[in-house]
Parts: structure tokens; sequence; C-alpha cells
């Protein structure tokens, strides 16, 4: 028994290739009929999620701008002494 794809498929082929050489024309526009009504019903909404009756609720995304305040200075540092008596412009030159 032989097991290769292209010898298991060959009879599906061959009815394939005289199944187009035959309907061929007839087949297209079949195709092409079918497709143009498959884009109308996605215009007109067939492919929308059917939604639930009754009380639904609708949630819509946003943008919240809030203001904040102003930025303040930290606080002073506690227990930290500092010789605010030294005065850098009043040096004496001998």
């Amino acid at each position: 028994m032989n097991l290769n794809p292209a010898e298991l498929l060959n009879p599906i082929f061959n009815f394939l290739d005289a199944l187009i050489q035959d309907y061929g024309v007839y087949l297209y526009l079949v195709f092409v009929w079918l497709a143009m009504l498959m884009i109308g019903w996605i215009f007109s909404g067939g492919l929308q999620r059917k939604r639930p009756q009754g009380n639904s609720v609708s949630v819509i995304p946003g943008i919240i701008i809030t203001m904040r305040p102003p930025i303040q200075p930290p606080p002073p540092i506690i227990g930290i002494e500092v010789d605010q008596t030294w005065d850098g412009d009043n040096e004496t030159t001998d």
C-alpha cells in the first residue's frame, strides 16, 4: 500500500481538473456572485456581534485631565546648626 500524498490525492486532482475544464466558466460566475453577496452582507453589518436586548450599558473610554497643585519646596532639615556669623566678604588682609 502506497501512502504517498501525491498518489493518494491524484484521483481528486484529476476530478477537479475535469470539473474546471468542463464547467470552469459557470464555477467562476457562481463564485463571483457569492463573493458579491458576501461583501454586501459584511457591509450591512453581518459580522457585528449581536447585542442582548434590554438594559445595555455602553462604556466610552475617555481621558481625564486633572490639575495638580504646584510643587512645594521640601521642609527644612531640623537638627543641623549652620554658622551664620561667618561672612566671606569681610576678610581682612594683613
